[in-house]
């Protein structure tokens, strides 16, 4: 049993992500090629945005967005604490402070609550500027954008969303990496729409921003192949990338997004009353990038992971360690306790997810829990 079985959706894509990459092999146009202004287009029209820029992967496709917005040293990015690390590393890459928030314990996603105490502990400071937020759709699941959007309206500060997670997911019908003022995503494999390598995609609505990163994609490059106007980086995502993704979309929209629901209800249905299931409020849809149970305590859920390898059920701890609690951020000034973040990274345990899960897998899955 894989803990995602990419093998498994391949085997049901192999003939048309083969002649997409035999395609891309005879039209030689490896870098920048047409199937990656074709996956663009149809990414964008699946969010709902004008613009859509691929790019390397979706640590890039943040960066970028800071690097257009100038978010330098002296500014404060607030970020949540319970979430992978390049939500974080961007903000530090680019010589700003991250300011950590921690989370709703319900859902995993930024407290707005807490966001807005951290805000003001920045100003009560006066030593950071506030400029953005980057709020991440954890496991699937959009985060709270309309009071963090009434937050970001009352302080003046851009809202970045990091849907790498969150890739179709929705709000009342209003499709992730379409909030805030930018949005994010990966297609890291692993990922709810992922290719087979690295791979990100910022969107937005915005006519300039669209057009500053896709200068900045290619080494700030200006009208000429030589002219380059501004920093960069080298950050496009490559053609058979691209090529793999567009059959991949097809049936995400087509069938998996719905396999992926299906899948964590029969989760739920089976697990609530013995375990806290994941908490997903009726106007929101998740994408399920992770099914995840909140257990008690540390020794319940390491108790309950070790069961599930005795019988090679895979498990997984996403995150074991919030980002304030990190070695690299050991000497950050703005931190302190944020409790539901600590407490989650030693409750929390990942069960098997993909939209090709065998019904045995299944079974066997919810016998042992």
């Amino acid at each position: 049993m894989e803990f995602i079985d990419l093998h498994a959706q391949y085997l049901q894509l192999r003939d048309e992500i083969n002649s997409n990459i035999q395609k891309v092999l005879d039209h030689g146009k490896y870098i920048m090629g047409p199937e990656v202004f074709e996956l663009e287009e149809q990414l964008a029209e699946y969010v709902g945005v004008k613009h859509c820029i691929t790019c390397a992967n979706g640590t890039d496709a943040l960066q970028m967005v800071l690097m257009a917005w100038d978010i330098k040293a002296g500014d404060a990015v607030f970020v949540p604490s319970f979430t992978f690390m390049s939500t974080a590393e961007v903000v530090s890459l680019q010589g700003a402070t991250p300011v950590f928030t921690d989370i709703d314990i319900k859902t995993f996603n930024m407290s707005a609550e807490n966001l807005e105490e951290q805000i003001k502990k920045v100003l009560e400071k006066g030593k950071l500027t506030p400029k953005a937020i980057i709020p991440v759709d954890l496991f699937g699941q959009p985060a709270d954008y309309e009071q963090i959007g009434q937050i970001a309206q009352k302080y003046n500060l851009l809202v970045l969303e990091d849907a790498a997670q969150g890739f179709g997911g929705n709000i009342n019908g209003k499709m992730a990496c379409s909030f805030g003022d930018a949005a994010t995503t990966s297609f890291f494999p692993a990922k709810p729409l992922g290719c087979y390598g690295d791979g990100g995609a910022v969107f937005t609505d915005s006519d300039e921003l669209a057009n500053l990163l896709k200068s900045i994609r290619i080494h700030g490059k200006g009208t000429e192949k030589y002219d380059n106007v501004r920093i960069g980086l080298n950050s496009r995502l490559d053609t058979i990338q691209a090529a793999i993704l567009l059959p991949k979309l097809k049936a995400f929209k087509e069938y998996e997004l719905q396999k992926r629901n299906e899948i964590a209800c029969r989760y739920t249905e089976s697990l609530k009353g013995k375990y806290t299931t994941p908490f997903v409020p009726n106007n929101i849809k998740s994408s399920w990038a992770q099914y995840t149970l909140l257990l008690n305590n540390e020794e319940e859920r390491n108790s309950l992971q070790s069961k599930l390898k005795e019988h090679n059920i895979p498990s997984m701890i996403y995150y074991p360690k919030p980002l304030h609690l990190q070695t690299c951020y050991k000497d950050l000034e703005y931190k302190c306790r944020l409790i539901n973040s600590e407490n989650a990274s030693k409750c929390v345990l990942s069960l098997p997810m993909s939209p090709w899960m065998d019904e045995c897998d299944i079974i066997k899955i919810l016998k042992f829990l």
